[in-house]
């Protein structure tokens, strides 16, 4: 049941190379409060896009009451000269979606073609906690809200942009308190992006002191190439200052994403610079989108530092690729 086991012995350490998989962009923070054209306490989590040969940010912004909501903002180069809504592009409506009474958080973007649409999937804060809910657009501008597509608790969740054997399917970590507690990867399938099903566990939080010990998360929408599904994700430490998100990847099977071929057991990117250490929320990177540049080849990383600010790192899918090839590979039972 998404039972993984990785064959890791204590001699493979010395094997790594520690190569620098992401490259901080030297312009860091790119965006923040200060940038923006209404007051706020601050930008972080955005979803990314390519939008009419555009980069196309979609930032979680939160208010001076803590609430959030989405705001665009369009870059030629994806590092400067943003062009930000003059307002919020998507705001909460609890009159409406009471699921969304608290505000709304940490959107990921799909482009579906089937649908020709764009597919946002986010956080909705509601009474009884955290919830995946959906919404389409094809403009950025009108918004189609399918409303929540999973119960509380649950987030970090992101759509394959294909039907894989007739059926959509979604990425998602819930809290569990009795079935598996803890907070894991989860993946569900749909026929209509509404009503959802056959869930199970795709990876599991590992213990003990491993950098992502206890909880994880997914970070950007999975990406696709001929190897299989490149798969970002969030691990969480908790350590007696606080806690500390760190990445790590995973690559799954091209045809059966239910499947983990390999998992990084090191952390790849984590929190080192003073705009990723200290703020809202310190020691935190947690990038929502990445960017495929195909003219240059660079896939860009944008996430959130510290809950404070937006950054941005490159690297390629062939970096990415090859060290994943190195990492330990699944076998079918659990080491957890």
């Amino acid at each position: 049941m998404g039972k993984h086991i990785f064959k890791t012995k204590l001699q493979d350490f010395n094997k790594h190379s520690y190569k620098e998989l992401f490259l901080r962009n030297p312009q860091n923070p790119i965006l923040s409060a200060k940038d923006w054209p209404y007051p706020v306490n601050s930008v972080f989590n955005p979803a990314a896009v390519q939008f009419h040969d555009k980069t196309l940010l979609l930032a979680r912004v939160e208010d001076r009451r803590g609430f959030s909501h989405f705001t665009k903002a369009i870059s030629a180069n994806g590092v400067n000269n943003w062009q930000i809504d003059s307002s919020p592009t998507l705001e909460p409506d609890a009159d409406l979606y009471p699921e969304e009474r608290w505000g709304i958080e940490d959107p990921r973007i799909t482009w579906l073609p089937e649908l020709e649409k764009w597919a946002i999937t986010f956080t909705a804060f509601s009474r009884g906690g955290p919830l995946v809910a959906l919404a389409l657009t094809q403009d950025f501008i009108n918004f189609e809200r399918l409303g929540p597509i999973m119960p509380p608790e649950d987030k970090d969740a992101a759509l394959f942009p294909r039907r894989i054997h007739g059926k959509w399917v979604l990425i998602h970590r819930p809290i569990t308190a009795n079935y598996v507690p803890g907070a894991h990867i989860w993946i569900s399938t749909s026929l209509d992006l509404k009503q959802w099903g056959e869930r199970q566990i795709l990876m599991h939080a590992r213990r003990g002191s491993w950098w992502d010990g206890g909880k994880i998360g997914l970070a950007a929408p999975p990406i696709e190439t001929d190897s299989g599904w490149i798969l970002l994700y969030h691990g969480v430490r908790q350590t007696s200052s606080g806690s500390i998100y760190r990445l790590g990847l995973a690559l799954l099977d091209l045809d059966n994403p239910n499947k983990v071929l390999h998992r990084s057991d090191e952390w790849v990117f984590g929190p080192s610079d003073s705009y990723e250490r200290n703020g809202d929320v310190d020691d935190v990177v947690f990038p929502s989108g990445w960017v495929l540049d195909s003219k240059g080849g660079l896939l860009k990383m944008y996430y959130g530092a510290a809950d404070s600010c937006i950054a941005m790192a490159t690297t390629t899918t062939t970096d990415l690729l090859e060290y994943l090839k190195q990492c330990p590979e699944a076998l079918d039972e659990a080491l957890y």
